[in-house]
């Protein structure tokens, strides 16, 4: 696991799948074929447990102002901050494994669980899981170990 600063807000749009994980690939495929054929932006998952539900957003980086309204889109925006973060290659054989990577990251400490979790497709081989990092949890662990290491 690694630790990714995401120093700008990502603005996204896309459309939530009501019967998660059903519908997933559909919504992503209904997404790539709206856009130009060769477009190579990245693609995004967010999703996040709400009342005992998976609540899943398939999207894509909005490249201008107002292109997901363009193409009758929810706009999201994906928080900057710092993130822990697993890769996972040959993504496409491994759908089955993502949620098992997303439990692995959130044993950690410092996963913020009150945030979405975030899916980024960077192309059809690499995908990277992300979880925001909750800064309070991970200024107590740092300060614990200068302490200790003090001590």
């Amino acid at each position: 696991m690694e630790k990714y600063n995401l120093q700008n807000d990502l603005k996204v749009f896309g459309v939530q799948v009501n019967t998660f994980p059903n519908g997933v690939g559909e919504a992503f495929d209904k997404l790539m074929k709206m856009l130009p054929q060769q477009d190579k932006r990245p693609y995004y998952g967010i999703s996040q447990c709400l009342n005992g539900n998976i609540n899943y957003i398939a999207a894509a980086l909005e490249t201008y102002d107002g292109e997901g309204n363009k193409y009758g889109y929810q706009n999201y925006t994906i928080d900057k901050g710092e993130y822990l973060t697993t890769p996972l290659m040959d993504w496409t054989s491994k759908t089955g494994c993502i949620k098992d990577v997303f439990e692995e990251i959130i044993k950690d400490e410092r996963a913020d669980t009150t945030k979405p979790a975030i899916e980024v497709y960077k192309n059809i081989k690499e995908m990277v899981c992300m979880v925001k990092i909750e800064s309070r949890k991970e200024m107590k662990i740092e300060f614990d170990n200068v302490t200790q290491k003090l001590m």
